[in-house]
């Protein structure tokens, strides 16, 4: 056991090291990213705060409308967006912010910017966008017509030094807005935002960088145009803003909290809020509409007309768009709940972790029943994991750990398989002829136990010859004594092991079994006795058969006795058995020679008698002393209970003689067993004894009866 759990280690070892260079190589992470998918979308739902956020579409009715009753097609004029912050200043909205890029001056005229500008001095905190690319964007430095943008921010040096992939933080060129709305706006934000390899957006920057100059997103630059603390403390894998803290990966971006598909913030129509809006500075009554209320919400403005689709899909859909990311990153913010990638050593531990552990409890899996367990029960468990640690806001990895307790699995049982199943192949062979499938399969989980030694155990030991097959056989070629050997042992073997019992050896005709090894059985007399009773049916049912090959009648003779003995492997090294050796295995051997003495054919020790309960009927044949035993032994004959009624009488008239014969009382024993001696083998046996005690009366008497021959 301990060889193989360090084999089972090793290869682990070995599983878990090939899983993290795949990991680490970036080989797993397109498949990873697909299994995160899932999970966002099993597991997403709104945070307390995903009703304090509201998202007005520039909409094809939108569109439309406007087109129709103003005869503005798009771009429209700024002065559209007049009355859509003058409702959020009237609807005591937090901040809003406009996922649109006023980069140009209006086609309108210098006078419709001038007149926008003036609404956003007039509107809640109001945050522009702007854009920051590594290739696209009209100015390399921040233009000095454009205030820079008024944070307090600490420790940005030392965030950049650690950053691995800067390149994606710092942005060379930027695209701003016009500098009249851009000097009115509370802050800029940014909108750029760079989708994973398979064009899924799942993260986003809280912070870039441009000419020195940390840019908030434009989630963060909404949530920081309303806060009253606006302080910012960057750090190696976070940045605090006011008391938020968002964990960051190597390249500086945050995993996005997904709420839900797109729609999971409340949206509102442009046209429906302008034309509110319209009536209400009209002193008109605004149509009936199902606008939300906005108070104290933060308020995004963005496109999902289709020829304004400003597609960002994500894990939650295809089509989702800009600004729902930026409305869900701050959501995130204000429930402090930005996913987190696992630490990469937490990961490692885990990969490794998994691959050891199975690959241990893979290797001492002892069946293919084993091996599917293992299977059952490890192939599930990174996803079990993956999703409790999502739960709990992290990232954990669920194809590293998969792989590698793929690996560890499928090495593990190759290993079995090449080892042991060749192993148990032979063991399978070798002993399929004599031993049953329970033991065989007992040696299989064990092979440990094939090795020389044995222990003492109480046995039900069973012997068995056949009656003068001397002279059958010498009547019989070659041939035919083989054929009717192998048909006789074949039909006595199978009985045997249905009733769970081992089979020694042969010796001839003879057959040497017990019961209670290697298998532990509580009932093992019961199973010794009626296997013998089985097997005597059995012969009666072929005797017709085997007469018409043999000439003769077959009749078998049988021994059991319970009682401890030595079991285990015993031989050389090199060449060993599984057997018995004991005074109690020698006296089952001896009570299959009494059944001569007393015309029987299955005889029981007392020990078995009392040790195999009352299934059977028996009835007491003696007191006998054989060959090699000094005590005396009571000896029985089973039988099953219809057959002791059926012949109760004889048995009853027996029991009496007996009582006389013990007793010493032999010519009283005499006349009863005469009675019956025709009826009853024994009762003759017994008729015979008496007579011969009455001609020559013993000096003492103990009732014992001596045998003379083995």
């Amino acid at each position: 056991m301990v060889r193989k759990a360090i084999y089972g280690f090793f290869i682990g070892l070995g599983a878990g090291i090939a899983a993290l260079i795949l990991w680490n190589a970036g080989a797993l992470e397109r498949f990873e990213a697909k299994t995160w998918d899932w999970r966002v979308q099993s597991l997403s739902k709104p945070s307390a705060f995903t009703g304090q956020i509201r998202i007005i579409f520039i909409d094809q009715a939108s569109l439309d409308w406007v087109k129709k009753e103003m005869a503005y097609v798009w771009p429209w004029p700024r002065s559209l967006y007049q009355p859509i912050l003058d409702y959020c200043r009237r609807q005591g909205a937090k901040a809003v912010a406009f996922d649109l890029l006023f980069t140009e001056p209006s086609s309108y005229g210098v006078e419709d910017d001038q007149a926008f500008a003036a609404v956003i001095s007039n509107a809640p905190p109001f945050v522009a966008a702007m854009f920051l690319g590594q290739e696209t964007g009209s100015e390399a430095s921040w233009p000095a017509n454009i205030p820079a943008s008024r944070l307090e921010a600490s420790g940005l040096d030392n965030w950049l030094a650690s950053l691995k992939r800067k390149r994606g933080v710092i942005f060379p060129k930027a695209s701003f807005p016009i500098p009249e709305l851009a000097a009115n706006a509370a802050l800029l934000g940014n909108v750029s935002a760079r989708p994973d390899a398979d064009a899924l957006f799942r993260r986003l920057k809280p912070f870039t960088v441009f000419n020195d100059h940390p840019v908030p997103s434009l989630a963060v630059a909404a949530w920081l145009a309303a806060a009253t603390n606006r302080s910012i403390v960057f750090s190696k894998d976070s940045v605090l803003i006011g008391d938020n803290k968002i964990v960051l990966d190597k390249a500086g971006s945050a995993v996005i909290n997904f709420r839900g598909p797109s729609g999971t913030h409340k949206r509102i129509s442009a046209a429906a809020v302008i034309q509110t809006e319209l009536k209400m500075q009209a002193g008109e009554t605004p149509p009936a509409s199902d606008i939300p209320s906005l108070k104290d919400c933060y308020v995004f403005l963005g496109c999902n007309a289709p020829g304004l689709l400003d597609l960002r899909p994500a894990p939650v859909g295809r089509v989702y768009t800009g600004v729902e990311l930026h409305a869900t990153a701050l959501d995130n913010l204000l429930a402090g709940d930005f996913m987190r990638d696992l630490p990469r050593w937490a990961t490692a531990a885990l990969i490794m972790g998994l691959a050891l552990l199975w690959g241990i409890i893979a290797l001492l899996g002892r069946s293919a029943r084993d091996n599917i367990i293992a299977l059952v029960l490890a192939l599930p468990l990174p996803a079990v994991i993956a999703v409790l640690a999502y739960q709990r806001g992290w990232w954990a990895p669920f194809m590293a750990p998969e792989t590698a307790t793929v690996f560890a699995l499928v090495a593990a049982i190759i290993f079995n398989y090449a080892t042991e199943g060749r192993q148990k192949r032979f063991i399978r062979g070798a002993f399929k002829q004599y031993l049953s499938e329970d033991v065989i399969e007992q040696l299989v989980k064990h092979p440990e136990s094939l090795t020389l030694g044995g222990e003492q155990k109480t046995l039900s030991i069973f012997f068995s010859d056949l009656q003068g097959f001397t002279g059958i056989s010498e009547g019989l070629n070659p041939q035919q004594l083989t054929a009717l050997l192998n048909d006789y042992l074949t039909a006595m073997t199978d009985i045997i092991q249905e009733e769970g019992g081992t089979v020694d050896k042969y010796e001839g005709d003879a057959i040497i079994a017990f019961w209670n090894a290697p298998l532990a059985q509580e009932d093992h007399a019961e199973r010794a006795v009626r296997a013998a009773l089985r097997c005597q049916a059995k012969l009666a049912e072929m005797r017709p058969e085997l007469h018409q090959r043999t000439g003769k009648d077959l009749f078998m003779r049988i021994g059991l006795n319970t009682g401890p003995v030595v079991v285990g492997n015993m031989g050389s090294h090199n060449r060993f058995n599984y057997t018995i050796l004991g005074d109690a295995a020698n006296l089952a051997s001896r009570l299959e020679g009494v059944n001569k003495q007393f015309g029987t054919f299955t005889i029981v020790s007392d020990a078995t008698r009392a040790a195999m309960g009352e299934v059977f009927a028996v009835r007491e044949l003696g007191k006998v002393a054989v060959v090699g035993r000094k005590a005396a032994v009571r000896i029985f004959e089973p039988m099953d209970r219809e057959d002791w009624k059926t012949r109760q009488a004889v048995y009853e008239r027996f029991a009496l003689a007996l009582d006389a014969f013990y007793a010493g009382c032999f010519k009283e024993a005499l006349a009863d067993f005469e009675m019956i001696r025709n009826d009853d083998a024994p009762s003759a046996a017994y008729a015979a004894k008496c007579r011969s005690l009455i001609s020559a009366p013993p000096a003492a008497w103990d009732g014992v009866w001596v045998v003379g021959e083995k």
